[in-house]
């Protein structure tokens, strides 16, 4: 991700991980586990994929000399609590490598387990509002395998956590990149509708933002575009929601899924803080997803006038093959309805008595600072009453 130096952003073209990517590869799984020098690795997954059989499927694959501990307490937003929970599980178990096995998550845990079992102190102190990235060093062997197509935190260098306070900060660090990411289709086939909808506009929202933000990397740049031209070019996302069997459209989400986190390297924006901030309200339990296909449209609409951004609006026109007349915040708002997603925050259960909560932990969270066009306090109140209605 870019990184900030006298309020310039500087670019860091970095892609790290190895991905073993296809039908089948969760084939590989032994001899990549033994590569990394991991024989006891802790399973970080959650009660559903466990409920479905899924975790079964990658036992399956695990052969008896491989002994995993499983970790099935991830909450859809995953939080400090379970991190030291899992974490414990890691030392009682002997632990010496962190499987990932889900959405993102259950990486993002995943990754907030290899650090806390590596480093002491405050857990806070490594987040990167107050420069923790540089207090991160090595962390215990990750290998992920993601079963949506949204996140991509599979090849990021970053995680999101709810904090015992109550924020939802931000782990960055090349450090926390998994070791080995194996992308397979084949466990996306089981995805509903509404979950493949919802993770998919993910993964477009990490393009569009990506592409959007000022830094300079055209290679993470080009790699948005052509995530967005298999998400919605070619009508990937569409087809994979309305056939959940359909391999083709699920292998061409996925890849626009990896796509996406390897292209933020680049920076996300602020649809990503105003959705971390929707994610830590304490009393509901809402979707990263599909937050940002709410509020995508409104920063869309927000960012038209910033310098160079309609010379991207284009670009991203084109990998979309739209004309280029269409308006791309009414064509996100119309793709949301046609895929069955919540028009507005309202649609979600959010109120206006959420706003004072969601405005200060918004204006306070590191993506802002990559958005296509500065964004102030003042203005997130119009903008979580735009996207509210």
């Amino acid at each position: 991700m870019g990184t900030m130096n006298r309020g310039i952003i500087v670019a860091t073209l970095t892609f790290a991980t190895v991905t073993e990517f296809d039908f089948g590869a969760i084939q590989h799984l032994a001899g990549i586990l033994r590569q990394h020098g991991i024989s006891r690795p802790l399973l970080c997954t959650d009660k559903g994929l466990v409920d479905l059989g899924l975790i079964d499927t990658i036992r399956g694959v695990i052969p008896n000399d491989i002994n995993a501990t499983i970790f099935d307490g991830t909450p859809e937003n995953p939080t400090q609590k379970a991190i030291e929970a899992a974490a414990q599980m890691y030392a009682d178990n002997d632990c010496d490598g962190v499987l990932a096995v889900g959405g993102g998550s259950s990486i993002d845990l995943a990754k907030g387990v290899a650090l806390r079992v590596t480093h002491d102190g405050d857990f806070a102190q490594y987040t990167a509002g107050v420069g923790g990235a540089a207090l991160i060093g090595e962390v215990a062997p990750l290998v992920a395998i993601p079963t949506t197509a949204g996140t991509g935190s599979e090849v990021s260098t970053g995680a999101v956590i709810i904090m015992d306070s109550g924020e939802k900060l931000i782990l960055a660090s090349p450090h926390l990149v998994p070791r080995t990411a194996i992308c397979d289709p084949d466990l996306t086939l089981g995805l509903p509708p509404r979950l493949t909808a919802a993770t998919g506009m993910d993964a477009v929202t990490h393009c569009i933002e990506a592409v959007l933000s000022p830094a300079i990397n055209p290679p993470a740049e080009a790699v948005g575009l052509d995530g967005l031209r298999r998400a919605l070019g070619e009508g990937h996302l569409r087809k994979a929601t309305a056939d959940g069997s359909d391999k083709d459209a699920r292998w061409n989400m996925m890849m626009a899924s990896t796509e996406g986190a390897l292209a933020f390297t680049k920076g996300l924006g602020t649809v990503h803080s105003m959705s971390h901030a929707c994610g830590a309200l304490p009393h509901m339990r809402l979707h990263h997803g599909t937050l940002n296909a709410i509020f995508l449209p409104t920063l869309l609409r927000f960012n038209a006038d910033a310098p160079g951004v309609q010379d991207k609006y284009t670009r991203i026109r084109e990998a979309i093959r739209l004309d280029e007349s269409t308006d791309l915040a009414d064509y996100i708002e119309g793709l949301n309805a046609d895929i069955g997603l919540p028009a507005n925050l309202a649609e979600m259960g959010v109120t206006t008595d959420d706003l004072p909560f969601l405005i200060e932990h918004a204006a306070k969270d590191v993506c802002n600072f990559s958005n296509a066009k500065p964004v102030t306090p003042d203005d997130f109140p119009t903008l979580y009453e735009q996207a509210m209605a």
